[in-house]
C-alpha cells in the first residue's frame, strides 16, 4: 500500500493506524500547493479532490477521506482493538464518534486556517469549536480512550486536535484533553509517524 500525506494534515491519522496495526506500506509526500508528488506524479490524477490522505492498494484501487481509510485499515487486522467488528453496536457508535470528529472538529477547525476570514469570523468559529472540546473533555475525564481503548478515533482526534496551537488555542484549558494528548504523544506507534513524516524532504 502507498499512503499519500502532507505534513500537518489528517493523514497523519491512517500514517498512525499503519504503523499501529505494523502494515507493510510506503510513504509518499504530496506538495499540498503545487499537488506534485515526491514519486513525480501529478496527485490529482491519484485523487481528483486534490487532497489528503488517500490510500493506494496493491491492486490499484484509491481510498479517499479519513474514516473511511481508517476503518478499511482496521479491518485488515480483525480482532484487533483498533475498530469493533462491524455489524455491532461498538461499530455504530465508533462511526459516531468519527463522524462528529469529521464534521464538528475538523471541519469546525478548517476555517481558521484562512487567511482570508475576518478575526471577528474565526472567534466565532473558535466559540462554537470550543462547545465541541467541551464535550470531548467530559467523555475524557471518565475514560483514557475514546473507546476505552486506543482506537483509530483517537488517531484521527488526536491529529486534528495537534493543529490548536495554530490557532492559539491553548488545548490546557480542558484538562482531560491535555491529558489526553500527553499520552497518546508518547505512544512508539505516534512517535515513529511523526519521526518519519518530519524526515521526508518538501516536495517542489
Amino acid at each position: 500500500m502507498k499512503l499519500y500525506f502532507a505534513p500537518m494534515t489528517c493523514s497523519l491519522s491512517p500514517h498512525i493506524v499503519l504503523r499501529e496495526l505494523e502494515l507493510p506500506f510506503e510513504l509518499i509526500r504530496v506538495n499540498n500547493q503545487t499537488k506534485q508528488t515526491a514519486d513525480g506524479r501529478d496527485f490529482r490524477q491519484i485523487n481528483p479532490k486534490g487532497y489528503v490522505a488517500a490510500l493506494m492498494l496493491d491492486n490499484g484501487e484509491v481510498l479517499t477521506e479519513g474514516p473511511a481509510i481508517l476503518q478499511y485499515l482496521a479491518d485488515l487486522v480483525p480482532g484487533h482493538s483498533m475498530a469493533p467488528a462491524n455489524g455491532t453496536w461498538e461499530r455504530s457508535r465508533l462511526q459516531e464518534y468519527l463522524n462528529f470528529i469529521s464534521s464538528e472538529i475538523h471541519g469546525g477547525s478548517a476555517p481558521l486556517f484562512s487567511s482570508e476570514i475576518p478575526e471577528t469570523t474565526k472567534t466565532l468559529f473558535k466559540h462554537k469549536l470550543f462547545k465541541r472540546l467541551d464535550y470531548l473533555n467530559r467523555i475524557l475525564a471518565t475514560q483514557p480512550f475514546m473507546m476505552q481503548v486506543f482506537g483509530v478515533a483517537d488517531a484521527y482526534l488526536f491529529t486534528v486536535l495537534k493543529w490548536l496551537p495554530t490557532f492559539s488555542i491553548a488545548i490546557e484549558d480542558w484538562p482531560a484533553l491535555a491529558s489526553y494528548m500527553s499520552r497518546i504523544a508518547e505512544r512508539p506507534s505516534v512517535r515513529a509517524a511523526i519521526a518519519s513524516e518530519e524526515a521526508t524532504q518538501p516536495v517542489v
